[in-house]
């Protein structure tokens, strides 16, 4: 692969996209920050791995042009959007229930417990259940083509590249003892929040048309 084609114009048109989009508030961000400021490091690098690898999957499947097919099939739109709009809507009340919880001493021992497997998991989810996903990587595709199709083997490692600075930046920032004690002093505001937030994305996302 030349130089010229890895950072052709269409490429990097792509990769501003994917970056636009990931670093730009929105509820896997919010919950990167919310992990790392409830949790630490740790729990908030292996949510981050698991939103990366479930955007990294609709990459693959888009690139590899299975996403027309996909797309093409409405009821898997319809189950993915069901699936993920009830999913937000879970989180929506967990972080809810979190932002009433009264001592925060009780919830970050709660929270802890909590594996890193499983925050691995629930990132992956969060992505792997929102049909928008596709479209936005098929846009991606679409933008980074030349016509030949010999730019889609370089766009995902380098939307790989840029999620993992952004969702790790926003896991390491926010981890930090600063950003921890300002959580805990703003938790009910912040936790309340991530539910609205939540609970609209979840809204909106059962309510996005199939088609």
């Amino acid at each position: 692969m030349s130089i010229h084609t890895f950072f052709s114009a269409n490429l990097l048109l792509a990769w501003t996209a994917y970056f636009v989009g990931t670093a730009s508030p929105g509820p896997s961000n919010l919950a990167i920050m919310s992990i790392a400021a409830n949790n630490g490091r740790k729990s908030a690098l292996a949510f981050a791995l698991g939103v990366i690898s479930g955007s990294m999957f609709w990459a693959t499947v888009a690139t590899a042009g299975v996403s027309a097919a996909l797309l093409a099939w409405s009821h898997f739109l319809v189950a993915i959007k069901i699936f993920g709009g009830v999913y937000l809507l879970w989180l929506a009340f967990k972080s809810g229930r979190t932002a009433l919880a009264a001592p925060v001493t009780t919830s970050l021992k709660a929270e802890q417990t909590e594996t890193l497997k499983r925050l691995y998991a629930r990132g992956a989810l969060l992505h792997l259940t929102n049909p928008k996903a596709i479209l936005v990587w098929v846009s991606i595709v679409a933008l980074s083509s030349n016509g030949s199709g010999s730019n889609h083997a370089a766009v995902i490692p380098g939307c790989a590249l840029i999620g993992c600075m952004v969702f790790s930046g926003y896991a390491l920032l926010f981890s930090m003892g600063s950003a921890r004690r300002l959580y805990a002093r703003t938790r009910r505001t912040l936790e309340g929040c991530l539910a609205v937030v939540f609970g609209v994305a979840g809204i909106r996302l059962l309510a996005w048309p199939s088609r």
